[in-house]
């Protein structure tokens, strides 16, 4: 398993824009798909993004689509979520995760290893 450390999050005004990090640990870093979800108030965690080991592919929830963008450095064991645009609607707290496989996986039981989750806060 990697251990992942999100970071990046925070307050910002709708419209506005912030970019999540997420760092992993050990050498296999690259073997991993990665995704993002987040988890609202009251509500059930979700799937935002995701990207396959090599960063060839990805994957987004209809919701950001168009306003979010996943991608990697395998280099530097990190994964990344810029977000556009950001409504009230994106307020959450945003979780990393990886996943074994090599390819997109978009649902919560195919992740082996998660963050702690940043905030994000969006006001209108």
């Amino acid at each position: 398993q990697v251990q992942l450390v999100e970071s990046g999050g925070g307050l910002v005004q709708a419209g506005g824009s912030l970019r999540l990090s997420c760092a992993a640990s050990g050498r296999t870093f690259s073997r991993y798909a990665m995704g993002w979800f987040r988890q609202a108030p009251g509500k059930e965690r979700e799937f935002v993004a995701a990207i396959s080991s090599d960063g060839g592919s990805t994957y987004y929830a209809y919701s950001v689509k168009g306003r979010f963008t996943i991608s990697r450095d395998n280099a530097k064991n990190t994964v990344y979520l810029q977000m556009n645009n950001l409504k009230p609607e994106d307020t959450a707290v945003y979780y990393c995760a990886a996943d074994r496989d090599s390819y997109i996986a978009t649902t919560e039981g195919d992740f082996d290893s998660w963050g702690q989750g940043t905030q994000v806060t969006v006001s209108s």
